[in-house]
Parts: C-alpha cells; structure tokens; sequence
C-alpha cells in the first residue's frame, strides 16, 4: 500500500496503548498529531528517536500537539520500552501490522545483507481537522523531534 500523501485525510484507526487502553485517531480532532511509526523497542535508532522526543515532550504540549509512537511490538513490550525510558507520550501497538499496513510504512527491508519484513521510519504530521500536513521519510532519529517542532511552530502561526 501506498503512504498516504500530504492534504489527505489521515486514515483512521484504533489501537491499544501500553496501558491496554484503546485509542482512535479520529478522537484527537482539534489538536496537531504526531504520528510516528517505528520498526521496534528498545532497539538502538528507535530508543534514540523516542528518548529525543521526550526530551522535547515540553515543546510539543506547549503547541497542544499530541505524540503518538506505533510499531508492531505488543502492549506488554510498549510498556516496558515507556517505563524503561521515562517516556511521556503514548506508543500503540498493531500487532496485527493492519495501521502499518494502511500508511505504507510496511514493507520488505535490508540490513547488512539480509531482506526481511518491518516497518519503516516515517512519521505524520496531522493537522487539527485529521488531514496529513507533512510526510516524513528517511527520519534521522536524533533530529526528528526538532524538525518535526520547527514545522509545528511555522504551521500554527
């Protein structure tokens, strides 16, 4: 499938957190959503990602922006990845790969030699009426939280 591009309808689902509880997309109108997929917890890039955003965390309440982590591990892997860092902001799990899956962020992947199935580091900045404001591919884990705060401070202008 394909990633859904910029000035779409961002495509609604619901996933449980790491806490179990459920949460739907479409119920975050009126706020920006961050929207970040990542390819699994606890490993290096993605700690790395995450560990920047929730030191930025501040910067993002402050906007009213709302940060949602997803990838494919379990509920039970989401919460210890979030205990173990101290992080602030919500991770889902789809474990059934069905989000991943309608935002094109899953797919056939390489490293050091060896093709494998896995989620791609994208994320999605969605503006207050659940359209996509801006896709990021190719997310360098170390900087993404900033990029994704200086997009949010020239959009909510």
């Amino acid at each position: 499938m394909e990633i859904p591009p910029v000035d779409s309808p961002a495509p609604d689902f619901t996933l449980p957190d790491q806490d179990g509880k459920d949460h739907v997309l479409s119920s975050y109108r009126g706020k920006w959503v961050l929207l970040y997929f990542y390819p699994k917890d606890d490993t290096p890039g993605c700690t790395i990602e995450a560990c920047t955003i929730r030191d930025q965390f501040k910067d993002f309440t402050a906007i009213g922006a709302v940060v949602l982590g997803v990838s494919t591990d379990s509920v039970a892997s989401h919460k210890k990845f979030a205990l173990a860092y101290g992080l602030p902001f919500t991770l889902l799990a789809d474990e059934h790969k069905e989000v991943v899956g309608r935002y094109g962020v899953f797919g056939e992947k390489k490293f050091m030699g060896k093709t494998y199935m896995g989620t791609s580091r994208t994320s999605f900045l969605i503006d207050p009426s659940g359209t996509i404001a801006k896709v990021y591919t190719k997310v360098k884990p170390e900087m993404h939280a900033a990029e994704v705060i200086a997009d949010l401070a020239v959009l909510t202008r």
